[in-house]
């Protein structure tokens, strides 16, 4: 899988920028300031994600804009591809000129894997970051499962409002079986698909940390449900005690006036050892594990869809010392990478690929290593 080119308007702080890219290393390169970062964010908005950076989507148009608008070409499924992307105040989507019900769609269309400083805190961020990380590969190779979390959402807002409720007015407690039920339902799903996809991903990434480690200490991933239920169990099995748990606990649900456990408090146990990473690791192994974890997600998604995705490298190899680098850089070989740097000059030792300047979120200069597959344009 391969973007060819990305034509951006009025995203972020970039007015117009169109670009070819090569099949190798893309380097973006520029000042602080300049939209390095905004160029990886709009071509990661090509996968139907959300931003990474967790920006609603009205903050991504430019100032004083109607819309932004993002095209990309793309190489998918052995043919060449089309993505268009409006965002205003929400997204809208095309794919091959056909218009998607929902910008999400893009999903699984064209996949990529992005990097920032901001994932190497992973390992000592809470579970809502781990359990958005993980969802968000899993709707990379399964799209269906977007439709799941969106309606497992929407029943649990319902249950809590009923919670909410039945403070003020005991009679609407009945009412809690109906919506326990479907709670129930949508969690075993989401339970076992996050379960699933660790015992396929764990395994991987214990393979690549013991490559950048060199074998010192044993990298885990495990899911930890919140519920009490068995990952291992069959999907009726963990919506049945997904089910008797949310019974069991109503009472305390009540008080609180919100749905204590379920997969949205679930977590993941990154271990070192057999210890806790976040407790024990040090920064260095932390960072090591994240590293393992986003190649493997790069690995399964190959796995799955015959193809590796495009990688988003954003200002991260400045956050890594030169021994995991090296290691990176050389596992990503043969793959297409997009990545940010302050120095243009860093990465010249790349055998292939491009440099691009940007300066207030245009193409400033553009040079090649080993090929010339490179057009900008600038208005």
């Amino acid at each position: 899988m391969r973007i060819d080119r990305i034509r951006i308007t009025d995203f972020r702080n970039i007015a117009s920028l169109e670009l070819a890219l090569c099949p190798d290393a893309n380097v973006i390169y520029g000042d602080n300031g300049q939209g390095k970062t905004n160029f990886i964010e709009a071509i990661w908005m090509c996968t139907g994600a959300k931003s990474f950076r967790g920006a609603k989507d009205a903050q991504l148009v430019r100032f004083g804009a109607p819309q932004a608008a993002i095209e990309a070409g793309f190489h998918a499924a052995g043919r060449e591809q089309q993505a268009f992307l409006t965002i205003e105040k929400r997204r809208a989507a095309a794919l091959n000129e056909v218009p998607l019900k929902s910008a999400s769609e893009l999903a699984g269309q064209f996949c990529a894997v992005v990097f920032s400083p901001a994932h190497l805190t992973l390992v000592k961020s809470g579970p809502q970051e781990k359990r958005r990380f993980i969802d968000t590969s899993i709707c990379q190779i399964k799209p269906k499962y977007i439709h799941v979390l969106n309606q497992y959402t929407r029943v649990l807002d319902q249950r809590n409002r009923l919670l909410k409720d039945i403070a003020f007015e005991t009679s609407l407690f009945d009412t809690l079986d109906i919506w326990d039920a479907r709670l129930a339902a949508y969690a075993a799903v989401v339970i076992k698909t996050r379960a699933s996809f660790l015992e396929r991903l764990a395994p991987c990434a214990w393979e690549i940390y013991s490559g950048i480690a060199g074998g010192r200490e044993q990298f885990g991933a495990r899911y930890a449900p919140s519920l009490a239920v068995d990952t291992a169990a069959s999907m009726g099995e963990i919506e049945q005690r997904a089910l008797e748990d949310l019974r069991a606990h109503r009472g305390e649900d009540i008080r609180m006036r919100m749905t204590g456990a379920g997969p949205h408090r679930d977590d993941i146990d990154l271990t070192l050892d057999g210890q806790s990473a976040r407790a024990f690791g040090s920064q260095g192994q932390q960072r090591s594990c994240v590293l393992a974890l986003k190649l493997a997600e790069c690995e399964l998604i190959r796995e799955t869809l015959g193809e590796y995705p495009v990688v988003l490298l954003d200002d991260v190899m400045s956050e890594l010392d030169a021994a995991r680098r090296d290691y990176l850089l050389n596992h990503l070989k043969g793959r297409q990478i997009i990545m940010t740097s302050c120095d243009g000059g860093e990465f010249k030792a790349l055998s292939n690929g491009v440099s691009v300047r940007i300066e207030g979120g245009r193409a400033a200069a553009s040079s090649s290593h080993g090929t010339d597959s490179v057009k900008e344009q600038e208005e």
